[in-house]
């Protein structure tokens, strides 16, 4: 496949967009110098397309028209048409171009645009959770359990950062503790294997609870992510060892993507799950199942790890492309779509 390389810059105004399989979120960007102007955030299901969200949540309150969009999606970019995952919409970069008179659209991964945040974040941006100091330039890594299980590598080289999207959610995750052989026969499978996202997930918490409950011959009673983490804030017992053994395996899964690409600039974690169980993140488990990777324990405690708090993590990546699009080498190649006028 040719690379298509990155531009030196992109015409302003520019509009930035984390689609999700429930919100969009929207901000504009006036110029290299200029601050961001958050323009909130829709539902999906509110509108049609993405030209009709752009127009009601965006147009309708500024006298600026964009000239450039930077869309981040849940999925791959393959073709001039990209449906959603978890939405009706239909991305059509050509279609957004005509709607909405553009001059060029580029369409990202969305944990390639989380990736992008991260040589900028600072101060309150992150948390960070255990030992280890930031090495400059640098290989970092984003994990994020939400909806699914997002997954992206900022590499340092040649000067410059280089997001790697990939698919690395969907790696193989089996017991490694007395506790985990007792409750790994009791989760359900699929498609006859047991992958990280089936257990770190919006998805795969519930099935975590039930296969801990009938672990701890307990009735599973648990159906929604929402509804374990509120139980475990009540110290309910199988709520809470499921979000123990949860922390232990996203502190394993945390440390192998760190192992693979030497991040000594970070592992960072980011998705809705997240926040809502820093108690199990920060109470040592995370950490300890991070480091438990004989014979590099010494080299794992270098690493640090971080929670993200920035609230608009993809936006900020996003953000950070189009100002300083020289900074990255992020392959456009089928990804840029520009109008007529702007080809010549």
């Amino acid at each position: 496949m040719r690379f298509q390389t990155t531009p030196k810059s992109f015409a302003y105004p520019v509009l930035v967009a984390d689609i999700g399989g429930t919100n969009a979120r929207f901000a504009l960007v006036d110029g290299p110098d200029a601050p961001i102007r958050m323009c909130g955030k829709t539902s999906t299901s509110d509108h049609s397309d993405i030209s009709a969200a752009i127009r009601k949540a965006v147009l309708k309150g500024t006298n600026l028209a964009p000239r450039t969009a930077i869309i981040a999606v849940a999925g791959p970019v393959t073709g001039d048409v990209i449906p959603l995952t978890n939405a009706a919409w239909v991305i059509e970069p050509l279609k957004m171009i005509t709607d909405l008179g553009l001059h060029e659209v580029v369409v990202l991964n969305d944990f390639e645009a989380q990736a992008l945040a991260l040589p900028a974040y600072s101060g309150g941006d992150v948390e960070q959770i255990g030992p280890g100091t930031i090495h400059d330039a640098t290989a970092k890594f984003v994990l994020g359990p939400g909806t699914g299980l997002g997954a992206a590598a900022m590499i340092h080289a040649a000067d410059t950062w280089v997001p790697v999207p990939g698919e690395g959610g969907h790696v193989e995750l089996g017991p490694v503790t007395p506790e985990d052989f007792e409750i790994w026969p009791h989760i359900e499978r699929v498609g006859g294997r047991l992958g990280a996202e089936q257990l770190l997930s919006g998805t795969g918490l519930p099935r975590l609870a039930r296969a801990v409950a009938l672990q701890m011959r307990s009735e599973p009673a648990f159906e929604t992510p929402s509804s374990i983490t509120a139980a475990a804030h009540d110290n309910d017992p199988v709520a809470v060892r499921t979000l123990e053994v949860f922390a232990r395996c996203l502190g394993r899964v945390a440390g192998d993507f760190a192992l693979t690409v030497l991040a000594r600039g970070g592992v960072y974690l980011t998705g809705g799950i997240t926040p809502r169980i820093t108690r199990f993140l920060t109470d040592g488990g995370f950490r300890a199942a991070f480091e438990a990777k004989a014979p590099h324990e010494a080299l794992m405690a270098t690493i640090p790890t971080f929670i993200v708090r920035h609230p608009n993590p993809a936006l900020e990546g996003l953000v950070s492309f189009a100002k300083t699009p020289h900074a990255f080498a992020v392959d456009m190649q089928g990804r840029h779509w520009r109008s007529a006028a702007a080809q010549t």
